[in-house]
């Protein structure tokens, strides 16, 4: 990404509603894998590091390790939370084979300078037989905006084609879906309209009210979810494959 978006995501990921979801999301996934203590878990495409501290405050036992394509990204993300973080790319990761018992990765396949096919070989190859991938990924490609452009999103996702994705690679689907559905009406409109020719990106302080709202809802959304809620739509798409 553009370095100024590195900044907005420094100071930000750790307060913002939408990353608070995500990592909300990640997190309950992550923890109905049932890892023993010691597990190994790499975060692929870490950014500056608010998910790996999230995992490290929420699931201390378990082994984590970052990954990321910036230095200082990398940098930052190792002060924040004390995990191991490797500057490399997701197109050839920097470790050997049936390595990792979880990896996770948040909307990396979907930039500019990431081979999909190529990173999603490596994360297998990468990964123990048996052992979960568990992926964020930005939905539909009519909703491009500007804030697509700041981030170098180049692609995005519907369930369908991320399962052919994964299931190309050799995986086997346990599970996908879309979430942020019920804020999904405003994302749209916003995208279609105001957002598409914004001067920065959308990651930005949202008025503390605005904040609050916005997360009650995701926070209602996932305890839908938990109820059996399967929404047809949203802006985002969750996939969880398993390596034979």
């Amino acid at each position: 990404m553009e370095r100024a978006e590195y900044i907005r995501m420094a100071a930000l990921e750790d307060t913002m509603w939408w990353y608070r979801a995500l990592h909300d999301r990640l997190l309950e996934r992550l923890r109905r894998l049932q890892l023993e203590p010691g597990a190994r878990v790499l975060d692929a495409g870490c950014g500056t590091g608010g998910l790996l501290l999230r995992l490290t405050r929420a699931e201390p036992e378990l082994e984590y390790v970052g990954l990321d394509y910036d230095p200082e990204a990398v940098d930052l993300a190792g002060a924040k939370t004390g995990a191991a973080v490797h500057c490399g790319s997701v197109n050839a990761l920097p470790f050997p084979a049936d390595h990792f018992d979880a990896i996770l990765s948040a909307d990396v396949l979907c930039h500019a300078q990431v081979d999909e096919s190529s990173a999603m070989r490596e994360l297998s190859r990468c990964l123990k037989p048996g052992r979960s991938l568990l992926l964020n990924l930005p939905a539909f490609n009519w909703m491009r905006s500007s804030h697509d452009v700041h981030v170098h999103t180049v692609r995005r996702y519907t369930t369908a084609s991320a399962r052919r994705l994964a299931e190309t690679t050799g995986f086997r689907i346990a599970g996908a879906g879309y979430w942020n559905s019920l804020l999904f009406p405003l994302v749209l409109l916003y995208r279609l309209t105001a957002g598409r020719s914004k001067s920065e990106s959308d990651v930005q302080p949202f008025p503390p009210w605005q904040d609050r709202l916005f997360y009650a809802v995701t926070a209602a959304e996932r305890r839908l979810t938990s109820r059996g809620f399967r929404p047809p739509f949203g802006s985002s798409v969750w996939v969880w494959a398993v390596k034979p």
